[in-house]
């Protein structure tokens, strides 16, 4: 198994910037990509940004140019820079990590990001 673990999210005036990790442990080897979903209240999940193990990147078309995500091998943690927030970036954010196995995958336990106004 594969234990997530997120931290770094709170709350931010527009425009402002926060720095989103997502830390791995246990079955390493199992994981394939990794990335970050996020969910807004009455709105589906949708993928934010994704890294696969040879670092290849795509993001939702809504953060390209203000998020980016990166992964650090030997601390086996992807982070997730978000610059230039804005008010429709709130949501709850959480951290993915394929299994090379197949779905379902494993997940953090969420984070909330909140940017005002």
């Amino acid at each position: 198994q594969v234990q997530l673990v997120e931290s770094g999210g709170g709350l931010v005036q527009a425009g402002g910037s926060l720095r989103l990790s997502c830390a791995a442990s246990g079955s390493i080897f199992r994981i394939e990509a990794r990335g970050w979903y996020r969910q807004a209240p009455g709105k589906q999940r949708e993928l934010v940004a994704r890294i696969t193990s040879g670092g290849s990147t795509n993001y939702a078309d809504s953060v390209k140019g203000r998020f980016t995500i990166s992964r650090d091998n030997a601390k086996n943690t992807v982070y997730l820079q978000m610059n230039s927030l804005k008010p429709e970036d709130t949501a709850v954010y959480s951290c993915n990590a394929e299994d090379v196995f197949g779905p379902p995958g494993y997940w953090g336990q969420g984070t909330q990001v909140t940017v005002s106004s």
